[in-house]
C-alpha cells in the first residue's frame, strides 16, 4: 500500500511537487478517475485543488473512517491545509506536517481544537488498535466535557468493559473467538489455538486479541492458556455477541447466544470478515476473523 499520494491539477504541478518532496510522497496528475484509482491502495492523500472537486470525486468512494484514507485539501496558493476525511485517522497529523512549507493547518475536529486528545490519537501514540470502535464516539464526547481516565493494564489480566469504554490492544490483523467445554485444561486450549492458527496459515503474534463469552469468566484453563501465550483475552456480554452475524449453526442457543467462537471473533474484528469458520479441536472451538 502506498503511504502518501499528492494529486493536483496540471497548473498546480509545481506546488504539488514541492509538497511531494517534503512528504516523500508520489505525485499524480489529476484526472477524473484518479481518486477512484488511488483510494483503495493509499493511506494518505493530499489534493491541491478546490475542495468542491475533491468532495464530488471521493463521495462515492467513502466507506467508513476506519478504512478510508486520510484526505487533506491544500489551497492552490499553499496557504491552508484542510483535513477533509479522517481527521483522527491521520489527516490532522498530515496537515500539521505541511506546516514545514508554511502552510497553515485548519483543524476542525472538536477534541483537537480544544486541545484535548482523542481515543484514536492515544492509540496511535501507543501503537495500539481500538477493539470496540463503536465506543470512540462516546469516549471522545466525554473528553470534551472533562478528563477521561486512561487505565494501563499490564498482563496477565482480565478486562471486562462496558460500551462506553474504549479498549486498546497491541496491533495485529486477526481476532480469535474461543468457545470451550466446562473444565477445559490450559494445554487443551493452547493446542487448539496453535492448530487453528496453523490451519489458517497465521502466526499467533499476529493475533490482536482473543475473545470469548462472559459466561466463561471462571474457566481458569482458558485464562491460563491465553496468559501463557502472552496474549490479550476479553469477555463479551450477551448483547454484544448476539448483535453479530454468525454463519454457522450453534448449540450455544441453549444458553441464549447465537454462538460463541464466530460472533466473538467478529465482534472485536476490524474488518468484520471471517478468515476461518469455527472448527472444533477436542473440547475447544475456535474461529478467526480480521
Amino acid at each position: 500500500m502506498t503511504d502518501t499520494v499528492v494529486i493536483a491539477l496540471p497548473r498546480f504541478s509545481r506546488e504539488a511537487e514541492r509538497i511531494a518532496a517534503t512528504l516523500g510522497a508520489e505525485y499524480r496528475q489529476y484526472c477524473p478517475d484518479i481518486f477512484a484509482e488511488v483510494f483503495p491502495t493509499t493511506r494518505r492523500i493530499v489534493a491541491v485543488m478546490s475542495m468542491g472537486i475533491v468532495m464530488r470525486r471521493i463521495a462515492p468512494l467513502l466507506r467508513d473512517k476506519w478504512n478510508d484514507p486520510a484526505v487533506v485539501v491544500v489551497s492552490p496558493d499553499l496557504a491552508y491545509a484542510i483535513p477533509l476525511v479522517g481527521g483522527h485517522h491521520g489527516a490532522n497529523a498530515l496537515a500539521q506536517e505541511l506546516s514545514a512549507l508554511g502552510i497553515v493547518p485548519v483543524i476542525t475536529t472538536a477534541t483537537e481544537t480544544l486541545g484535548r486528545p482523542s481515543v484514536e490519537s492515544i492509540a496511535q501514540q501507543h501503537i495500539c488498535d481500538i477493539v470496540n470502535r463503536d465506543s470512540t464516539r462516546a469516549v471522545n464526547a466525554a473528553m470534551l466535557d472533562g478528563n477521561v481516565k486512561v487505565h494501563a493494564v499490564s498482563g496477565p489480566a482480565i478486562v471486562i468493559a462496558g460500551p462506553a469504554v474504549s479498549l486498546l490492544v497491541r496491533r495485529g490483523e486477526y481476532t480469535v473467538g474461543i468457545g470451550c467445554r466446562k473444565g477445559v485444561k490450559r494445554d487443551e486450549v493452547i493446542a487448539a489455538i496453535r492448530s487453528a492458527c496453523a490451519d489458517a496459515s497465521i502466526d499467533i503474534p499476529d493475533v490482536m486479541i482473543f475473545a470469548t463469552t462472559a459466561k466463561k469468566f471462571n474457566e481458569t484453563g482458558l485464562t491460563e492458556a491465553i496468559s501463557a501465550l502472552s496474549a490479550n483475552l476479553i469477555f463479551l456480554d450477551d448483547d454484544t455477541i448476539n448483535a453479530q452475524a454468525t454463519v454457522s449453526p450453534s448449540k450455544a442457543k441453549r444458553i441464549g447466544l447465537l454462538g460463541v467462537a464466530e460472533p466473538c471473533a467478529l465482534a472485536v474484528a476490524k474488518r468484520k470478515e471471517l478468515v476461518m469458520k469455527k472448527k472444533v479441536y477436542g473440547r475447544v472451538t475456535v474461529a478467526i476473523a480480521r
